[in-house]
């Protein structure tokens, strides 16, 4: 069942929880006959060699930076002042950023400690996995791996968690998926970087895999690229990294690769 992306509304106070559905229309278009042109006609293993040398020239960000990026790239389309929280989906204002509780910080959604990249500039600073998420949930995400099931997550209702996973709510299942999908991608090794791979396990620990794939492909289908994410990747490509993430463009290619 296909999940739509759930929103805060927009009000006077910046960490209203009421969530609604958006409308807003996404940036983008073809860019199949440009930007993905080494890349249409390909399958497998030859697809991702070929959307490795296309998304890897990319402008880096320092860590300092994706504060300010991820105030654009996820900001709220009903209230421009705040930005939306990955897992939560709530509202809140781009301001209430740092450390302190109920403050919203920087998600590695591929954990960081999965190849041990930190906060480098590279991996640990690509604003296509980097998500702003609330200070406790993040910590009680840590660095597990995606999978289905466990117990409710009680200040992000809809996400469930066990002791190895994390389950994420409907209406962001697809965006998760993707964003590890683009990881795996991007950094294959070569440009002095960690080499990342998906596999269907979870405790992946400090190895540079993340999983579980066999379910991540199941919400790349399940739950497919809204306005919002689309915009995102817009944004990024327009104005930060100048790459895009190109599940977001073609989620069928996570098929041909992985399936």
């Amino acid at each position: 069942m296909t999940s739509p992306t759930a929103f805060a509304h927009a009000g006077t106070s910046p960490t209203t929880t009421t969530t609604v559905t958006t409308t807003t229309s996404a940036g983008g278009g073809d860019y199949d006959t440009t930007y993905y042109r080494n890349a249409i006609g390909k399958t497998g293993a030859s697809l991702k060699t070929a959307l490795n040398g296309i998304i890897r020239t990319n402008t880096k960000l320092s860590y300092d930076q994706v504060w300010n990026a991820l105030k654009a790239t996820d900001q709220d389309p009903n209230n421009s002042a705040n930005v939306i929280l990955l897992y939560s989906g709530r509202s809140q204002s781009k301001t209430l950023n740092g450390g302190d509780p109920n403050d919203w910080n920087r998600e590695h959604v591929w954990a960081k400690s999965h190849g041990d990249f930190g906060t480098a500039t590279g991996p640990g600073t690509d604003i296509h996995h980097l998500r702003p998420t609330d200070v406790s949930v993040n910590a009680e995400r840590g660095n597990k791996d995606f999978d289905m099931g466990g117990s409710p997550v009680g200040e992000a209702p809809g996400n469930y968690t066990d002791a190895d996973s994390w389950e994420p709510r409907n209406a962001v299942k697809g965006d998760v998926a993707r964003m590890l999908f683009y990881m795996a991608v991007r950094y294959e090794g070569g440009d002095g970087y960690v080499n990342l791979e998906m596999n269907n396990n979870v405790n992946n620990g400090t190895a540079p895999y993340h999983g579980r794939l066999s379910v991540l492909l199941q919400w790349n289908a399940q739950d497919p690229p809204d306005a919002f994410e689309k915009r995102r990747n817009q944004v990024i490509y327009d104005t930060y990294q100048h790459n895009r993430n190109p599940f977001v463009d073609h989620p069928e290619w996570a098929g041909s690769i992985w399936g």
